[in-house]
């Protein structure tokens, strides 16, 4: 099963913006998300079209079956 940790920010111009990591820690906490998030926020180190993130609005593991067939 793979998993994808989306973290989801909104900038100063109110734009939606999610990051993904591929396969996460195993048994991440919503504090340690928490921290990492504010972390991102505070040291600018990412902008969309001109515009910082400026909000933390949530997170989510997503788990999903992939299943390839050799053609």
């Amino acid at each position: 099963m793979a998993k994808t940790l989306e973290l989801i920010f909104e900038t100063a111009a109110g734009k939606a913006v999610t990051l993904s990591v591929e396969e996460p820690r195993e048994g991440v906490t919503a504090s340690e998300l928490s921290a990492g998030m504010q972390t991102i926020l505070t040291q600018n180190i990412f902008e969309v079209e001109g515009s910082q993130f400026a909000l933390a609005k949530g997170a989510r593991i997503i788990e999903r079956n992939v299943v390839e067939y050799e053609l």
